[in-house]
């Protein structure tokens, strides 16, 4: 059964999170649609059975969801059941692509795209659905064997449902009076495809799909939709990967977390997914410490989102979090679920949690002074199984929002276990401090040697591991 969006024992529930006007406005949020992440209008689509491929989009719901000023459409409203297998193709609708040309042979550049939604397992082992995208290649495939697939994982796009990758790649730019979003994954996007891989990228649980809140780097939410997109893509009409195609999976910040995290689990969640390759770059993979990395920083909006997520999904997170938020923090919290990045830094970039604590603490302090709570977020550690395949992991050397130190470390965990690792220390000045430049400019500046390097593996090729140099690395 679809579950309700909820953020647990808060003063507020998904359907006035944007009333709770502690300290913003109504209109800061989704204005009076309540229905908007309650679904409470019938949904169309009948009761799919284990086996049944795929249905029609949903129609519209009696009360569209609407998520600060931008209706959501109705496909990504989740049906009432859901299909017993991981990665079952729900439905599918072509979609859009907002950065498309004509090609020379009248097909679009760079490819053909179709929107999905498709059932994956939640990190309490329950049913969810999750959107994505699936675009088949105009580019031929030069490599060997069968054109190869690429799970794109996509870095922080905020937890408003209007800021969901597939949303993105319909429209690059969202910009109303409430809410601002850009779809910068695109260009790595594009860069896949025109070597000919196709791509799939994944929303991630609760990010587009309108029935509960994004579980924001939640290491087996992401992990699990990550790896059933690949599932997913299998099934499209139209689509020409096969069984045999080669997969890599490619991730950077969240998205890096996101694809180390299924690296390490496709032996025993997805073993039918042949992992050529994984690159993960500047993953979150110790999340105490990128925690404090974001706290007080231009992304302090991230902060909020975890939280939120945790504590819809941990009951033991969300008692500690409970008893220690302020109003001010919890309409706070409200307030930030329904937002994209660009909004985050318009409206709480620089913002230290302790003014949303009630002890005037962090919350990165409360939670380390509480069992209950440190033991969540261990559970959310990275590098604690060795990764399948070889993999890419780059980090800068002066990022500060996800700490290279801990980034590192995950290197070293990998490494320790014998995993095949390439790891690439970006080294950069100082572009500034907590202003997100330290975190971004590597995205931009690694993004070539990464495609390439997946490329490579996606052809065939082996890789080297460069564990041998850690000690001596940055």
């Amino acid at each position: 059964m679809r579950r309700r969006r909820t953020l647990p024992h808060f003063s507020f529930t998904p359907g006035d999170r944007a009333t709770a006007n502690l300290s913003s406005p109504p209109a800061r949020g989704r204005g009076s649609a309540v229905g908007r992440r309650l679904l409470t209008g019938a949904v169309a689509a009948g009761t799919l059975c284990a086996g049944l491929s795929a249905v029609p989009a949903a129609a519209a719901p009696a009360n569209p969801v609407v998520s600060r000023g931008v209706t959501i459409p109705a496909f990504y409203t989740p049906p009432a059941e859901l299909p017993s297998g991981n990665g079952a193709l729900i439905r599918n609708e072509p979609l859009p692509l907002g950065l498309s040309i004509p090609g020379l042979d009248g097909r679009p550049m760079p490819g053909t795209a179709t929107r999905l939604m498709y059932k994956s397992t939640d990190s309490a082992g329950q049913p969810v659905a999750v959107t994505g995208a699936y675009i088949e290649p105009s580019a031929a495939w030069k490599g060997t064997g069968p054109r190869p697939l690429v799970a794109v994982a996509s870095g922080t796009m905020g937890q408003g449902d209007q800021c969901a990758p597939s949303f993105a790649l319909q429209n690059p730019l969202t910009l109303t009076g409430d809410t601002v979003s850009v779809g910068y994954e695109a260009l790595a996007i594009y860069r896949i495809l025109a070597t000919g891989a196709a791509v799939v990228v994944t929303d991630y649980v609760g990010l587009g799909a309108t029935d509960r809140l994004h579980t924001y780097v939640n290491r087996l939410d992401q992990a699990h939709a990550l790896l059933d997109a690949a599932r997913a893509a299998r099934a499209v009409p139209g689509a020409s990967i096969t069984p045999a195609s080669r997969v890599g999976l490619y991730g950077y910040s969240q998205g890096g977390g996101a694809s180390a995290a299924a690296a390490e689990l496709q032996p025993s969640y997805a073993p039918d997914i042949q992992v050529a390759g994984t690159y993960a770059g500047a993953p979150p993979a110790d999340l105490t410490a990128v925690m404090k990395g974001i706290d007080g920083s231009a992304l302090a909006g991230a902060l909020a989102w975890s939280i939120s997520g945790f504590t819809q999904a941990d009951p033991d997170l969300r008692a500690v979090i409970d008893a220690n938020i302020s109003a001010t923090g919890k309409a706070a919290l409200a307030d930030a679920s329904t937002m994209c990045v660009g909004d985050a830094l318009f409206g709480y970039g620089f913002t230290k949690s302790s003014k949303w604590t009630t002890s005037g603490k962090s919350i990165g302090d409360i939670i380390a002074a509480e069992p209950r709570a440190k033991a969540a977020l261990a559970k959310q550690r990275i590098g604690t199984l060795k990764p399948a395949g070889p993999v890419r992991l780059a980090t800068g050397t002066q990022d500060d929002i996800v700490p290279h130190t801990q980034a590192r470390q995950l290197a070293v965990d990998w490494c320790k276990k014998g995993a095949n690792v390439t790891y690439d220390a970006i080294v950069l000045p100082n572009l500034g401090n907590k202003i997100l430049t330290n975190h971004l400019v590597p995205l931009i500046t690694d993004q070539g040697d990464a495609v390439s390097w997946l490329t490579d593996r996606l052809s065939g090729k082996p890789a080297t591991s460069n564990c041998w140099s850690m000690p001596i690395q940055p």
